[in-house]
């Protein structure tokens, strides 16, 4: 193979990938978040699952991005693993789109789709427009590169070497396999390994018996990326994308047990060798899941067994409250209480991993931490929502007062993770920028942030249960918190003018102390609506 055969191949995929990526990247944006939406609200039903998963992949032209994103949304609780099976089986069959649009032969209109393409795109001022014309560029970009990889390979017809290479494929179907599965991997893509098959079978190098095994390892190639993305992810993430890879293995295993079967009834399909590459892949994918589909469970209970533990899932939506309690108000105002205290409880919880991000950073800690403060600011608009519709019901007299106070006191909670997550910053700038904190200043800190956890979980328990007693305990506390934080910046002041403190870090422990203090500020404003006394607001 002479190096302008080389080039041109390897130009030519990629054209073809990146054609592939500009055409589902335009598809996923003029669709938004409606992918996502469609996932979370279609998958209730297994085989629902299958048709959702397959639609999305097919509109977004990768299995495993489809894979990516069932493995977000059960890292944020949304989704369960027995709804993610459908899904995952379904991307597989959405995935053999782009083998059969390729088998259309379409080049000829490779290069006016690119025309097309580019000239909505640079010239179009309205956003969706632009992004069709992103997808009409990626179609012209992928059938181009086919276009270009088929012209590359012409010459290797001719090599009686690299026919012989390609051949021994079909003497030994579990070297294609182990083939198409490394190709995969490190293309990252098994639409575009198929596009490799495709073209070589265009110039008469490749059969069906020697495509085949390489195409059964290239859909277990194809879990790559959704193992790579799973890394660092919940317990049942992981678990979804080894049910993909342990998919993908048994079916293989399957069809290369009754390998000659399948090559005979892929042949009886069509004469044409491009079309039977595309057939073959569609046909293992379908099949596949057909046969697994009523036997999935089992697969979950493996992947269960190999990767055990109980999953740490952080509850979405509202738990407490529903609109139609609103029938009965009495009932639903002491419902949202519980939804409130909820929230509270999930801001401290976010303020604890914040502080242990800081005092030992981790990344997994860092990523729990925003998700648990997403959920916050959900739960916030919502409760506000619904206590917005309570006011126009028909609530006693003195109860009314009371639905000021609680706004008040979504807002105070809310303001507690923001300020969770502006220690969260401070711990990632101080683990990025490695900045030296001595033993005595993290103990301060992990005294001043102590007393803010133990005020604020005061502060929540009073809220939910009235209580009075609790409420006058957070009085004395945030005068103490108040007088701790002086304490604590006059010392650390003295460090600097002694020059024993790094500058640098120096701005980040008041800006620690400041944030800590603020969220005594927060719990003192929630004790007095317990206490339904007048209190002077702090600048917060």
């Amino acid at each position: 193979m002479s190096w302008d055969t080389f080039f041109t191949m390897f130009g030519g995929l990629g054209l073809f990938i990146y054609g592939m990526r500009l055409m589902g990247e335009g598809l996923e944006r003029v669709a938004g978040d409606r992918l996502k939406n469609l996932l979370e609200l279609l998958t209730r039903n297994r085989f629902i699952g299958v048709i959702v998963g397959a639609l999305v992949t097919a509109l977004i032209q990768s299995s495993g991005a489809t894979t990516v994103i069932v493995v977000g949304l059960l890292n944020a609780g949304i989704m369960d693993i027995s709804q993610a099976i459908g899904v995952i089986m379904g991307a597989n069959i959405g995935t053999t789109i782009t083998a059969q649009l390729i088998a259309f032969k379409l080049s000829n209109i490779a290069l006016p789709a690119i025309g097309v393409g580019t000239g909505i795109f640079l010239f179009s001022k309205d956003k969706a427009h632009r992004f069709i014309g992103q997808v009409i560029l990626g179609f012209g970009l992928l059938f181009f590169g086919m276009q270009t990889m088929e012209a590359a390979f012409k010459p290797l017809s001719e090599m009686p070497e690299f026919i012989n290479f390609m051949t021994n494929f079909s003497k030994t179907p579990l070297l294609g396999v182990f083939a198409g599965f490394l190709t995969t991997g490190i293309i990252q893509s098994s639409s575009a390994t198929i596009g490799i098959l495709q073209a070589l079978a265009s110039q008469g190098i490749v059969n069906l018996s020697i495509a085949l095994p390489i195409l059964f390892g290239d859909n277990i190639g194809s879990c790559i990326v959704a193992l790579l993305s799973s890394i660092g992810a919940n317990i049942n993430a992981r678990r979804a994308a080894f049910f993909h890879l342990s998919f993908n293995v048994v079916g293989t295993i399957i069809f290369m047990l009754i390998l000659p079967l399948v090559q005979m009834i892929v042949i009886s399909t069509t004469s044409n060798p491009v079309r039977q590459i595309a057939n073959a892949h569609t046909f293992f994918n379908i099949t596949n899941t057909v046969i697994q589909l009523p036997f999935a469970f089992l697969l979950v209970k493996l992947v269960t067994r190999l990767i055990p533990g109980e999953p740490e899932i952080i509850e979405r939506g509202l738990k407490y409250i529903d609109d139609r309690l609103l029938e009965t108000p009495s009932l639903a105002l002491t419902q949202v209480k519980k939804e409130i205290a909820r929230m509270g409880n999930l801001s401290l919880d976010t303020l604890k991993d914040s502080l242990n991000a800081f005092l030992h950073y981790d990344a997994k800690k860092d990523k729990t931490a925003r998700e648990k403060e997403t959920v916050i600011n959900e739960l916030a608009r919502e409760t506000t929502r619904y206590l917005a519709l309570l006011s126009r019901t028909s609530l006693p007299v003195d109860e009314y007062d009371s639905l000021t106070y609680l706004i008040s006191a979504v807002n105070d909670i809310e303001r507690v993770g923001d300020h969770a997550m502006n220690i969260l910053e401070l711990a990632e700038f101080r683990s990025d920028h490695r900045l030296p904190f001595s033993n005595y200043a993290l103990n301060e800190l992990l005294e001043m942030g102590s007393k803010a956890q133990e005020i604020f979980n005061t502060a929540i328990y009073s809220f939910l249960h009235w209580d009075k007693e609790s409420a006058n305990k957070i009085l004395v506390c945030e005068e103490e918190i108040d007088a701790t934080e002086k304490k604590l910046r006059i010392n650390h002041i003295k460090r600097l003018n002694e020059g024993t403190c790094n500058p640098s870090s120096g701005v980040i422990f008041l800006d620690m102390l400041s944030n800590f203090e603020r969220v005594g500020d927060h719990s003192f404003n929630i004790a007095t609506y317990v206490l339904n006394i007048d209190k002077n607001y702090k600048n917060l």
